[in-house]
């Protein structure tokens, strides 16, 4: 069985993004663009704290005070 890869229903069909394809229970991200590309891979709990994050906006910034903020925390 083969994979669906799906971009968000916000990406425009001409534009860089990203694709998602979660097959049993883990969850792998790559280029659109790039589709024979390297995957990061993530296990069901990295994906869901990634999505967590995301939504609470943990993950808007990479600077100094965002690891300050999350420096006992596995993201």
């Amino acid at each position: 069985m083969n994979a669906v890869w799906r971009k968000s229903c916000l990406s425009p069909a001409n534009r860089n993004c990203v694709e998602v394809v979660e097959p049993g229970g883990s969850a792998g991200v790559r280029n659109s663009k790039d589709p024979e590309g390297p995957v990061l891979q993530f296990t069901a709990g990295e994906w869901h704290a990634l999505l967590g994050g995301t939504r609470l906006g943990e993950v808007d910034r990479f600077d100094s005070t965002a690891v300050g903020r999350h420096q006992n925390r596995l993201i």
